[in-house]
C-alpha cells in the first residue's frame, strides 16, 4: 500500500513540473492562478492522508483499551511482585500490628502417612501438610476481580511468616524434591495461607506394661518458638475438622483408632506463656503376629516338656535330654522378644507369660530330678531289706544257694521242683532237703497264678517303673497351666 502512494506523489511531482514549464510561456495572472490552484490539491491530499493514517490509530488505541478492561492487575507480567505487595516499603521483621493485640494464627493439618512406629526409640515419624492462615494488612493489594496471587517459597524469605516449631521433634524436614514443597497465597485483603509438606520424627511416650496387648496414645505438638500468647495466638481454625486424614493411612503392627486435636497453654519460666496446639492419635497393637510368634511357641514348648511325665524313668538320657531341649528352647524366646523391645525397669505382659511357661518347663526338668532321685534311694532301701530278710531263712541251705536261689533261679528251676511230694522228701537226703526247701518256698504258687502273672507281666513292668510323682505331675501340670492360661487372658483381654 506504501508503494503505489509513493507513485502517485512522483507522478503529481512530474506534472507539476510540466506545468510550470508550461506557464513560463503563459501570462503572468494566469500562472499565479494555476500555481495557488496546485497547492490547494497538494494541501488536500496530505489531510486525506493524515485522516487515514489517524483512524487506524483511534482503532488500534480502542482495542488495547478493550483489554486492558478484561486484565486483572495481578495478572499483570510487567508489574513486579515486589511492586505489587509494596514488601519494600514494609518493614518485614516486626509481626503484624506490632504492639497492639497477638495476631491471631489458625492452623490446620492433613496427614498423609504415618510412617513407623518405633518401640526402641520410643517415637514415631509422620508425614503431614502443615497450613498457617493469618492476615498482614501489609500484603494488601488492589484488584478489580478479587483474585488470589499464588507464590512458592523464593517469596516467604521476604515476608513474615509464623515462627511455628514441632516440641519434642527429634527431626524434621521439609521436603524439596523437585522444588521447595512450601505455597504461599496472598489474598487482595492481605488474608494469607502459608502451607508446606514436612515429615517429623517425635517422641512418643509409650507404657509397654500390657504389651503386645496395649493400646498407645502419641501426641504431635506445635507451638511458636519466640512469640508468646501476648503476641501470637494459635489456634486450630476449624476446631476437631481441622485435622484430617488419608483413608489409606495404615500401620502394620497397628490399628489407628482415632484422631483428634487439643489445644492449651504452656508455661516457661524464663519467658512465658505460649499457646500449644496438640495432635493426638491412638493406636491398638495388632495381636495375631505375637500370637504366632511368641504365644504358640511357648505354649508348644510347655507342651513338649509333659512328654517326659509318660517316658520311663530309667530313660535317663532320653528324659534329661528333652528337659534341657525345651528349656533352651524357652530361653531363646525370652531372649528374641526382649531384643525388640526397650529395656524398660518394669515387667511386661508377654514377660508374665514367657516366665510363667519357663518355669513350667524347669520344673518338668526338676520334676525328673526328684523322681531319679527318690528311685534310687527306694532301690538302695529294698537291695538291704533282702540282704536282711535272706539270712535267717536258710534252713540249712548254705549261703552261696541261698544267693542264688533267692534271685538268681529260672523258670525252668523251679518247675523241675513241683513234682516233689512230702513224702519223697522225708526220704531225701542233705541235698533233697535243699530241694525240698526251694519246692516249698515256691510250691505256694499254683499254676493259676503262674498265667496271670505272665498276662499282667507288661501291666506289672509298667506301673513299677512308673513313680508316683509322675503320675500325679500327668494331671497337676496341664490343670494349672490352663488355669493360668484364663487368668492371663481374662485380665489382658
Amino acid at each position: 500500500m506504501i508503494k503505489p502512494e509513493r507513485t502517485c506523489t512522483a507522478g503529481a511531482f512530474w506534472t507539476q513540473v510540466w506545468i510550470l514549464g508550461i506557464l513560463c510561456k503563459m501570462p503572468y495572472f494566469l500562472k499565479l492562478l494555476l500555481l495557488l490552484f496546485c497547492l490547494v490539491l497538494l494541501a488536500e491530499s496530505r489531510k486525506h492522508r493524515r485522516r487515514r493514517w489517524t483512524a487506524k490509530l483511534e482503532t488500534h488505541k480502542q482495542g488495547s483499551h478493550i483489554l486492558k478492561k478484561n486484565q486483572d492487575i495481578t495478572k499483570a507480567r510487567k508489574t513486579k511482585t515486589e511492586q505489587l505487595l509494596r514488601v519494600d516499603d514494609h518493614d518485614f521483621t516486626m509481626r503484624p500490628a506490632f504492639g497492639g493485640p497477638a495476631i491471631p494464627v489458625g492452623v490446620d493439618v492433613q496427614v498423609e502417612s504415618l510412617d513407623s512406629i518405633s518401640e526402641v526409640d520410643m517415637d514415631f515419624t509422620m508425614t503431614l501438610y502443615l497450613r498457617h492462615y493469618w492476615k498482614d494488612e501489609r500484603l494488601s493489594f488492589p484488584s478489580r476481580t478479587n483474585k488470589s496471587m499464588t507464590f512458592d517459597g523464593r517469596l516467604v524469605k521476604k515476608i513474615w511468616v509464623p515462627d511455628v516449631f514441632f516440641v519434642h521433634s527429634k527431626r524434621s524436614f521439609i521436603h524439596d524434591t523437585t522444588t521447595d514443597n512450601i505455597m504461599l497465597r496472598v489474598l487482595p485483603d492481605g488474608q494469607v495461607l502459608y502451607s508446606l509438606r514436612v515429615t517429623v520424627t517425635a517422641m512418643c511416650n509409650m507404657d509397654f506394661s500390657r504389651f503386645p496387648l496395649d493400646t498407645q496414645t502419641c501426641t504431635l505438638e506445635l507451638e511458636s518458638y519466640a512469640y508468646t500468647d501476648e503476641d501470637l495466638m494459635l489456634y486450630w481454625i476449624k476446631g476437631n475438622e481441622s485435622l484430617k486424614t488419608d483413608e489409606k493411612v495404615s500401620l502394620s503392627q497397628f490399628l489407628i483408632q482415632r484422631f483428634h486435636t487439643t489445644s492449651r497453654l504452656a508455661f516457661y519460666s524464663s519467658t512465658g506463656w505460649y499457646n500449644r496446639l496438640y495432635i493426638n492419635f491412638t493406636l491398638r497393637r495388632h495381636i495375631f503376629f505375637f500370637l504366632l510368634q511368641t504365644y504358640f511357641p511357648a505354649t508348644l514348648m510347655v507342651m513338649l516338656s509333659w512328654v517326659s511325665f509318660w517316658i520311663d524313668r530309667r530313660a535317663v538320657p532320653a528324659r534329661v535330654s528333652l528337659g534341657i531341649t525345651t528349656v533352651l528352647t524357652m530361653s531363646t524366646i525370652i531372649t528374641g522378644v526382649n531384643a525388640s523391645m526397650p529395656r524398660v525397669s518394669y515387667v511386661k505382659a508377654v514377660d508374665i507369660y514367657l516366665w510363667v511357661s519357663f518355669v513350667f518347663v524347669f520344673l518338668s526338668v526338676l520334676e525328673y530330678a526328684a523322681v531319679n532321685y527318690l528311685t534310687t534311694v527306694q532301690e538302695r532301701k529294698e537291695r538291704k531289706f533282702r540282704l536282711r530278710d535272706k539270712l535267717p531263712c536258710t534252713c540249712g541251705m548254705s549261703h552261696a544257694k541261698t544267693m542264688m536261689l533267692d534271685g538268681c533261679y529260672s523258670e525252668s528251676d523251679a518247675n523241675s521242683l513241683a513234682g516233689y511230694s512230702k513224702n519223697q522228701i522225708g526220704s531225701e537226703d542233705g541235698e533233697r532237703q535243699e530241694r525240698m526247701v526251694v519246692h516249698l518256698a515256691l510250691g505256694s504258687e499254683s499254676n493259676t497264678s503262674k498265667k496271670r502273672g505272665l498276662k499282667g507281666q507288661v501291666g506289672l513292668r509298667i506301673m513299677q517303673n512308673t513313680h508316683a510323682i509322675d503320675k500325679y505331675s500327668r494331671m497337676i501340670f496341664p490343670a494349672s497351666y490352663i488355669f493360668f492360661n484364663l487368668v492371663y487372658w481374662c485380665a489382658y483381654c
